[in-house]
């Protein structure tokens, strides 16, 4: 898919406004100058990174209501997807947090999200701060029993937890609810027919 045909997808299908589109290109082109350095996302995908990274990110706007509450990224390596998800969002009382371990990652996350005045916390390792956020998302993280283990037992209040998922969806789901059920639902990704987007009731 084109990059162009993704931002016409970005716009009219998601709803991201000029203002947002015109953040994102600054995105892509700081993430594309940073990864000379850093191995941000892999090399093979700079030439797809419009598709690959930030439409797959862009899509779980449809699963999000920013009128209320607050969001956590699990794991935000370089932006995905919670920096997209913030450059979205244009509700100053709706908190986006980006999880990310590595200084390196939070240096360039820190320095992006100053550059276009974006309003994100970002912290450090999960394990080491608390989550209480309305919804949890992630991307590439962590196997599904984890992300859920995680969901549980760190996460403060009921949530939604929400996981960017390649085509092995159904087969994690059932390794990680052989010990307990919880009441979730599958929604086919935009940039790849076997992918899934797996959407988790929390309950607490």
């Amino acid at each position: 898919m084109q990059d162009k045909e993704v931002i016409d997808i970005l716009k009219n299908q998601l709803n991201f406004s000029l203002k947002s589109i015109e953040a994102l290109k600054i995105f892509v082109d700081a993430l594309i100058n940073a990864n000379k350095n850093h191995n941000f996302i892999s090399r093979s995908t700079e030439a797809n990174i419009w598709h690959r990274h930030i439409l797959d990110s862009a899509q779980l706007v449809k699963f999000l209501d920013f009128s209320k509450g607050s969001l956590s990224d699990l794991g935000s390596g370089a932006g995905f997807p919670g920096l997209v998800l913030a450059i979205f969002n244009n509700n100053k009382n709706f908190h986006v947090k980006l999880f990310e371990k590595s200084p390196v990652k939070r240096a360039f996350l820190k320095e992006i999200s100053n550059k276009l005045s974006i309003k994100v916390e970002i912290k450090g390792n999960i394990y080491e701060e608390t989550i209480d956020s309305d919804y949890l998302v992630c991307r590439a993280f962590k196997k599904l029993e984890a992300i859920i283990q995680v969901s549980r037992e760190i996460g403060q209040k009921p949530h939604k937890l929400i996981v960017l998922k390649g085509q092995n969806a159904q087969e994690d789901l059932k390794k990680a609810f052989k010990r307990e059920k919880y009441d979730y639902k599958l929604e086919d990704s935009i940039t790849n027919k076997d992918s899934k987007i797996i959407i988790v009731d929390i309950k607490k």
